[in-house]
């Protein structure tokens, strides 16, 4: 049954409420509560469980499945495909049926698909797998970030949601280290089975969110803006462009360093939490306090630069330096994005900006995979870098000519 929009109501007076009485006392209302501590454990363990997988598929499946490097990117990529096939509907569902229901047991059907890698041994089988955990982590990764949204107040909600959006920048940047120590020492099936564990536990820690019960309501008519939030599209467009590079660093790094000659290629993980920790420490806040669009061009332009950088100088010392770079200015842009998509939404609609968010950082990712297997394959892994840098000043491009006036002419003032 549908339940949502009333709940989403409520929840709506309640804030209201709440943030203008403390605006009334000069009081900033609460963000770290028993919920939000909640919701930011739970998604830090799905994404970490998640990529720990990302570095060291690339390497079992060159190693010891004997795989060339080109196929490896459609593997990677599989699992983009399947959440694209459930993401444009997964905003809808989300806005319609209970929250946290379809969030423990989204997590619970992602959780056990770790088992089918355990028994997955040809490529055909790996991208089965991937394809129908992706599909489950779309669903759970919306209703995750929407549930988040509700419990973050609206004039914290920069703040709440880069600490929030720390959460997979850090499960992003430290699991590879873990991963890739596991995968030397104990193998492949070792690393699955520890994913797997990882993930049960944040099943438990969404089961610990006490999210209220919503009176009941008719289901909203299917339309096009149900599944993609139409009024976001130029958003989508430089966040994908942005994303591309983030797919590319995420799954080939290792390899990369490799390539180059870099000892301990997978410190590039910490050296890029590093960065991210730090931006998130200032970067919500600045655009609570409207400097949006400053910060966003200021992480896409040094992002570029930093890419740039990245692929032309084949040092260690540049390697990491760059990986710190590339964590500061991700962490600045993340929550600057998600915002843009959330802040020109109704609030029953947030599920739809939620999905669409994530649909095109997940499209993003799986392409810059793709794109970084191709290229790896036909010339070198420093010219897909050095490409990085250019979609880089594309998304740049179109969020100067694009993004800003669409922006500013539907933002809502909630």
């Amino acid at each position: 049954m549908a339940d949502n929009n009333n709940e989403n109501d409520k929840t709506t007076v309640s804030d209201v409420a709440t943030q203008t009485s403390s605006a009334v006392a000069g009081v900033r209302p609460p963000l770290w509560n028993r919920n939000f501590i909640q919701c930011c454990i739970s998604y830090f363990l799905m994404n970490f469980s998640f990529y720990l997988l990302m570095p060291t598929i690339p390497l079992y499946l060159v190693d010891v499945l004997n795989v060339d490097t080109g196929k490896v990117g459609m593997v990677l990529s599989s699992y983009t495909i399947g959440l694209l096939c459930v993401r444009p509907l997964s905003g809808y569902i989300v806005d319609c049926f209970s929250r946290k229901k379809l969030y423990l047991l989204s997590f619970a059907a992602f959780a056990a698909m770790f088992a089918g890698y355990m028994v997955a041994a040809t490529v055909l089988t790996l991208m089965l797998v991937r394809f129908v955990q992706g599909g489950f982590m779309g669903l759970t990764s919306v209703s995750g970030n929407t549930i988040t949204i509700d419990v973050i107040p609206s004039v914290r909600r920069g703040e709440g949601m880069g600490f929030y959006g720390l959460t997979i920048n850090l499960a992003m940047s430290l699991s590879p280290l873990i991963s890739v120590w596991l995968y030397d020492k104990y193998g492949f099936h070792t690393l699955v089975f520890w994913g797997m564990v990882t993930a049960f536990l944040g099943v438990l820690s969404v089961s610990l969110i006490r999210y209220p019960q919503r009176a009941k309501i008719p289901r909203p008519k299917f339309s096009l803006d149900r599944f993609i939030l139409v009024k976001a599209l130029p958003t989508a467009l430089s966040y994908i462009l942005v994303a591309i590079p983030y797919g590319m660093v995420v799954s080939f790094v290792v390899l990369y360093g490799k390539e180059i000659g870099v000892e301990k290629a997978s410190y590039f993980f910490i050296f890029m939490a590093i960065g991210v920790g730090m931006a998130r420490l200032v970067s919500g806040r600045l655009v609570d306090r409207g400097k949006i669009h400053t910060v966003s061009i200021f992480a896409l332009t040094s992002l570029a630069v930093s890419y740039l950088v990245f692929g032309s100088f084949h040092v260690a010392s540049v390697f990491f330096i760059c990986a710190f770079a590339i964590g500061l200015c991700f962490g600045v842009c993340v929550p600057a994005y998600q915002c843009l998509f959330v802040n020109v939404a109704p609030h029953n609609m947030r599920g739809t900006a939620t999905s669409t968010y994530l649909t095109s950082f997940d499209l993003g990712v799986g392409m810059g995979m793709f794109v970084a297997g191709f290229i790896s394959e036909h010339i070198n892994m420093a010219a897909a870098y050095l490409s990085c840098g250019v979609f880089c000043l594309l998304s740049l491009i179109v969020y100067i000519k694009m993004v800003i006036p669409s922006y500013n002419r539907n933002k809502l003032n909630v």
